[in-house]
């Protein structure tokens, strides 16, 4: 894997999830009670062995920058390799690439001087647990052009959303569709690809240069209907989840209290990796109640929790009593408060007595650093 390279692409999908994206790009989103989104497709790259890694970067990616620092938790801090950052450079003076294609036009110095082979690149919209290792390997047996990564998962389908791909017994992908108000085809694309990095340089210079943007609708949907490029297939066994709504990260967030679950996305061989927070343990007091709860360091619990995610330094006050909700790091739920299907982002506060009761299907959001 020394002669692959990735690049993971933040895109610009802030709008989605709302109030967890008002300061932060997707990629920065907090999950499972300790990390962030593009903790994964990072892990995932460097379990497979690849040591060159650039991260592009769209508006708001102050809060990302932090999170993945020098690189050093994914051992990517190396003087001739490791986590590169790169920036929009455009003339938008909001720092969003109009797509795929326009962010790597903008940033082919670093394709052009990386040495690698091959390129893996993936967003960071959707949460799954690669083998990247085994894509480049089908990649290189079948001799395609690109390799798409798929899932068979049907959670992932959504009507007017996603990206979705027909392959054929052989592995070629014979047909694609973009947002779809009802998808035909049978998988799911994961917008993870592998291809050539010489090929990709080209690719962008040819189809940037005629005013594209997109690589799905202007290169890829081309490429397959006219079998200009050999466009192969890859599984990911694992389950899926795309990440398009505060309700869709609230029931993907859900779903990991599930043990099975948590087990196929973190497996043993192949740890997701993340920023390290030097915590005291989480305190259980007296006359606590916690059941299915995923529970990170440094939280205080005196109150009662159930079915929920605490992220580090939670504080859940006596007579407080809280369930299916999400509370994220040094929030505080204070005496006598009430949640119900509710997320709270950093450092929000329900002051005493506070009640705060939704559904399932439309969870509360408190933004962060808000006081309830």
């Amino acid at each position: 894997m020394k002669n692959i390279m990735g690049i993971i692409y933040t895109a610009d999908r802030d709008n989605q999830l709302k109030e967890l994206t008002g300061e932060r790009a997707v990629a920065a989103v907090p999950l499972c009670g300790r990390y962030r989104l593009i903790d994964f497709p990072l892990s995932a790259m460097v379990d497979s062995g690849i040591r060159n890694v650039g991260v592009i970067t769209q508006k708001n990616y102050n809060s990302l920058m932090d999170h993945l620092g020098s690189g050093r938790e994914w051992d990517l801090h190396g003087k001739r390799a490791g986590l590169v950052f790169l920036p929009p450079f455009t003339n938008n003076s909001v720092g969003v690439y109009s797509g795929f294609l326009d962010a790597i036009h903008a940033n082919l110095h670093y394709l052009r001087r990386s040495k690698e082979r091959y390129v893996v690149s993936t967003d960071t919209h959707m949460l799954f647990n690669a083998r990247f290792d085994d894509m480049v390997a089908a990649h290189e047996a079948s001799g395609a052009d690109i390799t798409l990564m798929y899932t068979k998962d049907a959670g992932t389908r959504r009507n007017g959303a996603g990206r979705y791909i027909q392959v054929e017994d052989d592995g070629r992908v014979s047909a694609l569709e973009s947002d779809p108000s009802t998808p035909h085809l049978p998988y799911t694309y994961l917008e993870a690809f592998c291809i050539r990095r010489e090929l990709l340089i080209t690719l962008v210079d040819e189809t940037v240069s005629q005013g594209y943007h997109h690589l799905t609708r202007d290169v890829l949907m081309e490429a397959i209907s006219k079998r200009t490029l050999k466009v192969y297939g890859f599984e990911n066994p694992g389950r899926a989840w795309y990440l398009d709504s505060v309700q869709s990260y609230f029931k993907a967030s859900m779903e990991l209290l599930n043990r099975d679950i948590r087990a196929d996305v973190f497996p043993a061989d192949r740890p997701v990796l993340t920023k390290l927070r030097d915590e005291m343990p989480t305190h259980h007091c007296a006359g606590a109640k916690v059941k299915n709860c995923l529970i990170a360091d440094g939280c205080i619990i005196e109150g009662t929790v159930e079915n929920s995610i605490l992220f580090r330094g939670v504080h859940i006050a006596k007579g407080a009593v809280v369930r299916n909700c999400i509370i994220m790091q040094d929030s505080r739920v204070l005496e006598d408060a009430e949640l119900q299907y509710v997320i709270m982002d950093k450092q929000a506060t329900i002051q005493p007595k506070g009640r705060l009761l939704a559904t399932e299907t439309y969870p509360i959001v408190v933004a962060k650093n808000f006081t309830v």
